[in-house]
């Protein structure tokens, strides 16, 4: 069963996949206010597939600490392709930071634009720094709940690796509050290969870290991640 509802959910995302690329044309010419709405609903219906094909489902805890109504970053945890999909729906403006290559994908490149997605050029040195602050900040100017995965790539679950400082330039550069954010999702929705487990993925916020010196914060962030590791649901 495993292998066939990886199938069918593999099939179910190239269809919806395609599909919405060509509907997402109209938006794209006539009506780019509504792209966040429109990626939010793929990704409703991403999610709903792997609930529907793998059995997988998702438990959210500490979402109250989050102050919906004003701009915030989310320093998460990276372990799938889940992680960039949840956020889409659990606060109202999200913006990822991604990275800039993803620009170039057909259909979805364009419509990540006109999203207000943050793309960084990960081996672009002082530039690209330079312009992921000047993307932070507008971004904070219109109220964007902003999510980053400091790892800066997938990891499997349980593996670590050193942060990029990233977080920490935005974070000071704007004086919002950093919410850490754990989670299990690679034991169910594993980065390599296309089987996927049945089960729950926790996905816990943990309390806000300060925007101290460079390697305070990633510590914090790291132990923040490391305490709520008992939370996680397996």
């Amino acid at each position: 069963m495993r292998v066939i509802g990886s199938i069918l959910f593999r099939i179910y995302i190239v269809v919806i996949s395609v599909l919405m690329g060509w509907l997402s044309m109209p938006i794209r010419l006539f009506a780019p206010q509504y792209a966040l709405p429109y990626a939010k609903l793929w990704a409703r219906l991403y999610l709903a597939g792997g609930r529907l094909f793998c059995g997988i489902r998702t438990h959210v805890e500490g979402l109250e600490k989050l102050p919906m109504d004003k701009p915030f970053i989310i320093a998460s945890q990276h372990q799938s392709a889940f992680d960039t999909l949840v956020w889409m729906n659990l606060v109202p403006r999200p913006t990822y930071v991604m990275k800039e290559e993803l620009l170039k994908v057909p259909f979805v490149g364009p419509m990540l634009k006109l999203t207000g997605m943050i793309p960084v050029e990960r081996a672009g040195g002082t530039k690209a720094m330079r312009g992921l602050l000047k993307r932070t900040e507008q971004a904070a100017s219109e109220g964007r709940q902003m999510i980053i995965f400091p790892e800066g790539t997938r990891m499997p679950y349980g593996a670590t690796t050193s942060l990029k400082p990233g977080i920490v330039a935005m974070a000071r550069h704007t004086a919002l509050p950093v919410y850490p954010v754990a989670t299990n999702s690679g034991l169910c929705w594993p980065n390599r290969g296309f089987l996927k487990k049945a089960g729950t993925i926790s996905v816990v916020v943990c309390d806000p870290v300060e925007a101290k010196g460079r390697g305070e914060m990633l510590d914090a962030i790291e132990t923040a991640w490391r305490e709520t590791q008992s939370l996680l649901t397996k």
